[in-house]
């Protein structure tokens, strides 16, 4: 027997490919990588950006419960921002240990580190856009 073609309803053009998170997910763990950005602008004024895992936790800990890949995502950029915050701290405990000699190594670090992490969270907020896992390297995974 076969089914009138009228009586087969087609899939919504919103379903998502299996595997793909939905929209949604995509779009709340693209907030959760540049709010890190946004952080890190709002407080830099006050502090040298130390703000900058305070967008990605609340992102987290909202969503952590009702979107998996928000969940992933939102862990795995609080965990690149800590570490990233962590490297600043011991750059600048350093140069104030070696009364201002550790600079000569600091600042450059700093300015270094400061781009790249300007880049991973740009191509983590890109990837999570499209529905893919994205893991950041050199990232120390404290929330697990």
């Amino acid at each position: 027997m076969s089914v009138p073609p009228e009586s087969v309803i087609p899939p919504a053009p919103t379903d998502p490919a299996p595997g793909v998170p939905p929209p949604e997910e995509r779009q709340w763990a693209m907030f959760a990588h540049l709010s890190a950005l946004l952080g890190a602008i709002l407080t830099g004024a006050l502090g040298g950006g130390w703000g900058c895992f305070i967008g990605p936790l609340v992102i987290w800990l909202i969503k952590k419960d009702t979107m998996p890949f928000v969940n992933d995502q939102g862990k795995e950029a609080l965990n690149f921002n800590i570490t990233v915050a962590i490297a600043f701290v011991v750059l600048f405990l350093l140069s104030v240990m070696t009364f201002g000699v550790g600079l000569i190594i600091a600042i450059p670090l700093w300015f270094i580190i400061g781009i790249a992490w300007l880049v991973f969270t740009i191509i983590a907020a890109i990837k999570a856009n499209e529905g893919v896992t994205y893991r950041y390297p050199f990232t120390l995974r404290l929330i697990k």
